[in-house]
């Protein structure tokens, strides 16, 4: 059981705050965190909270994809390296995680029609507060994005080879339907980029 539980959810931490997270979501309290306006969407911006590992591999799965794309952390320092854990991680993956450098939230600059994607729903809080009333970005949870929707995505920073991969492979999941969703959008807008009557 503990195995299991390692391999799938990261910890049994992982576990309690993926069951709290759908919790929120069945209650209609996430509803503020989902996709409303993929139309307006210019830019995919990862969050975690170091920038090493979920988000870092989250903005490399992207820009494979064609997306604009960018990551931060909330709590890093700007020009850390991912640790080797992630790098390997990534590379099982057929992904290259090696160059990528932290960027910490005070060094990012915010630009209308960013989406940020965030792993966990206080994260998804924080951001907002830090967002302020701007209404020309979008936060969403990442894990929304899965199948089955996963609202929290644990982090894998120190776990287990196997959680690295679980975690990693539901990102590159949310990731490309993401992008599935995106395109439908793009091709539901007129060229002039004015939504359709209708």
């Amino acid at each position: 059981m503990k195995t299991w539980i390692n391999t799938r959810f990261g910890t049994w931490r992982g576990l309690v705050r993926l069951v709290l997270a759908h919790t929120e979501q069945w209650s209609g309290r996430l509803h503020a965190f989902r996709l409303r306006r993929p139309e307006d969407v210019e830019r995919v911006v990862y969050v975690c909270l170091g920038n090493i590992c979920r988000s870092a591999y989250g903005e490399q799965v992207a820009r494979e994809i064609g997306l604009p794309c960018a990551s931060l952390g909330l709590s890093t320092s700007t020009g850390s390296a991912s640790p080797a854990e992630a790098v390997e991680a990534a590379r099982r993956l057929g992904c290259d995680m090696a160059q990528h450098r932290a960027l910490d939230w005070k060094d990012f600059q915010v630009r209308p029609g960013d989406l940020f994607l965030v792993m966990e729903v206080r994260q998804a809080h924080e951001l907002r507060r830090r967002l302020g009333n701007r209404d020309d970005v979008q936060v969403c949870l990442l894990g929304a994005f899965c199948s089955p929707p996963a609202p929290h995505l644990h982090d894998p920073f120190t776990l287990s080879p196997a959680y690295f991969d679980t975690c990693f492979a539901r990102v590159r999941q949310a990731t490309v339907r993401l992008g599935q969703v995106l395109a439908a959008a793009s091709r539901r807008q007129p060229a002039g980029g004015e939504p359709r009557s209708s």
